[in-house]
């Protein structure tokens, strides 16, 4: 079977025999399995759950394993030049269902599989202090990253709703158990939104699914390509229920309750890895599936991204709690992924995915340094807070780092990523020149206000007066140390040379640019025959 399928809606091959795409070695589906596999190990530990060594020994050594198999495979056995599926996994799993055991990795997927992977492991290495219910709080982070894997990899779009359903389960107990005082609060409004989200991505794939002959394969999914009022139903359905996860405004509210109440931890799971999985499905689904309905929407999704940019930015500096601030903070950074979307454009769409990678490194770090200092100081008020500089100067000096990858300082990711929407949004000629100029410098706002809103955070938590209480505490451990530098080392690499994060994925994201020119031309071509 040819490894390169074209994303082309028109011409997209349909994934047939799984021996010859795969070379019999099931990579993907192990990657996602062992974790899964792993987790049910865990109440049959000896011990009453109170020690944590022999659990959390347990979980990092799978997810450093599994990382691993990552990194292989992806090194070894993918090609990013080829912009179609790679690695193609098809076994028949419920045909009464239609369900099929279908994973493939493509550019879309394979460096937020990575991504996944790192920060999950990094994840469970930072909850050493977690020492309640140990076995049940680490087999859920290894369920979690085997769902999360599942959602990237998924080809078939009921196992991918099956995955998209799961990993909502872990991350709700995780708050509702391992959070603050608000925790049962914040946990039931996640799961409120993110389920009744669910309902409408299911709505519109069953929709996709039955017009046609039946299935569940994104690949045939996507050859259908369907237009009109069915295509722009199906895109809106799809838009709102992603588009809480990613989060868009105004379907976001429940992410600053949600990472104010959750542990560093958990935050460091939704932050980096849970958002980006709205940002995925949108470009696998929105754009890849619905061209047409895109090309209408696409403007939209752009001004939609504007509002996220600029409230996210606004919102913040209404909150005094750090986590609830750097939550604002991903609403306004997240918008650039929907303009990026919105631009329909290869530098556009390569933006979107640069910046989902960037976000999802940098805001990893921000919570994770959050949680080394909540540790110290027991608080994440920021009116209680002050002077901490001296007190821990090399925590102080890796949030102050996070901060400045955060509001794009130039030779970091954020920056990259950022000038590359921008640019992405400036070369579409499709757009009028007054559309393109009043996006940029609705954008521009929110670049100038991060850095307010981030600085200013900086210097009231860790200058000023020094309160007594804070004045003896601790600064970061080595192995807090090697999960600092694993997070931000990246963000400098991809900051200086791109290219390491870009040729993962820039054959699939001119794909898609030109299956949207090719839609546009075909578009055209009608319109011109009924002239």
């Amino acid at each position: 079977m040819d490894a390169n399928l074209p994303l082309l809606a028109a011409s997209t091959p349909l994934l047939t025999d799984t021996a010859a795409a795969t070379g019999a070695f099931p990579w993907l589906s192990l990657i996602v399995l062992l974790p899964a596999a792993v987790a049910l190990l865990m109440p049959l530990l000896p011990g009453d759950g109170s020690d944590p060594r022999l659990p959390r020994s347990l979980a990092l050594g799978a997810l450093a394993v599994d990382l691993l198999l990552m990194l292989v495979c992806f090194s070894r056995h993918f090609d990013g030049s080829l912009s179609g599926l790679q690695l193609v996994e098809r076994v028949s799993w419920v045909p009464v269902l239609g369900l099929e055991w279908s994973l493939a990795a493509d550019g879309l997927s394979a460096p937020l599989v990575v991504l996944s992977g790192l920060v999950t492991l990094l994840s469970v290495a930072a909850s050493w202090k977690v020492n309640r219910k140990t076995r049940l709080y680490y087999a859920l982070m290894l369920v979690q990253a085997s769902a999360q894997g599942l959602v990237f990899l998924s080809q078939d779009f009921l196992l991918f709703f099956l995955a998209w359903e799961l990993e909502l389960v872990p991350v709700y107990l995780l708050i509702a158990i391992w959070g603050g005082k608000q925790r049962q609060y914040a946990a039931t409004k996640f799961i409120l939104y993110t389920a009744t989200a669910s309902l409408l991505i299911l709505v519109s794939g069953l929709a996709l699914a039955f017009n046609g002959p039946f299935s569940f394969n994104l690949s045939e999914l996507a050859a259908r390509s369907p237009g009109g009022t069915f295509g722009l139903l199906c895109y809106l359905g799809f838009l709102v229920g992603f588009g809480v996860k990613l989060p868009m405004f105004p379907l976001h509210t429940w992410l600053p309750d949600a990472h104010g109440e959750a542990n560093a931890p958990v935050s460091m799971l939704l932050a980096g890895v849970l958002l980006k999985m709205g940002g995925y499905a949108l470009m696998r689904f929105n754009v890849q599936m619905l061209p047409e309905a895109h090309l209408v929407l696409a403007p939209a999704l752009i001004v939609l991204g504007i509002v996220n940019i600029i409230y996210g930015a606004l919102n913040a500096f209404a909150q005094d709690n750090v986590k609830r601030r750097i939550a604002c903070s991903s609403v306004s950074h997240m918008g650039f992924v929907l303009v990026g979307i919105g631009a329909i454009d290869a530098l556009g769409m390569s933006g979107a995915m640069l910046q989902m990678i960037s976000h999802g490194l940098i805001a990893a770090a921000m919570f994770f340094v959050t949680g080394v200092f909540y540790e110290r100081t027991e608080t994440l008020s920021i009116p209680n807070m002050g002077g901490l500089a001296k007190a821990l100067p090399i925590t102080f000096a890796f949030f102050l780092a996070s901060c400045l990858a955060s509001l794009a300082l130039p030779g970091m990711s954020g920056f990259v990523s950022e000038i590359t929407v921008f640019l992405g949004v400036t070369a579409n000629d499709d757009f009028t020149t007054g559309f393109r100029v009043i996006t940029i410098v609705l954008a521009a706002i929110g670049l100038v206000l991060t850095p307010v809103y981030l600085l200013s955070l900086c210097r009231r938590v860790f200058f000023g007066p020094r309160i007594p209480a804070l004045a003896v505490v601790g600064d970061m451990t080595p192995r807090e140390l090697v999960i600092g530098l694993t997070l931000l080392v990246p963000t400098l690499v991809i900051g200086f040379w791109p290219r390491v994060a870009i040729d993962f994925y820039s054959a699939s994201t001119n794909a898609l640019s030109s299956q949207l020119a090719g839609t546009v031309a075909v578009a055209l071509g009608r319109f011109t025959a009924l002239g």
